[in-house]
């Protein structure tokens, strides 16, 4: 094995950051819109749809920022419309 391969962590190292960040309100984090680059609180996107399938658009642009889709035992989150999403932290 070279320095390399063990260089890198398997996915499950994630679970202790993302469960941190997940566990907020995401409503109050800034995003940042991949289309126009404007930036504001995912509260104030324009959200379409119903609870099973919502898409949030920019409110400047009307680009698609946000896909949520949820079925009976899993939910699919496609941020593939913001460039960033700056998360807002607990203090520690």
């Amino acid at each position: 094995m070279t320095e390399r391969d063990d260089a890198y962590r398997d996915g499950n190292s994630l679970a202790g950051p993302l469960s941190e960040i997940f566990a907020v309100d995401v409503t109050a984090a800034g995003g940042r819109c991949a289309h126009c680059g404007l930036t504001g609180p995912v509260a104030t996107m324009r959200v379409y749809g119903s609870a099973e399938a919502m898409v949030g658009r920019c409110p400047g642009c009307e680009e698609v920022m946000m896909r949520l889709v949820r079925g009976p035992d899993a939910a699919w989150l496609d941020l593939r419309g913001t460039v960033t999403l700056r998360i807002p932290l607990p203090p520690d």
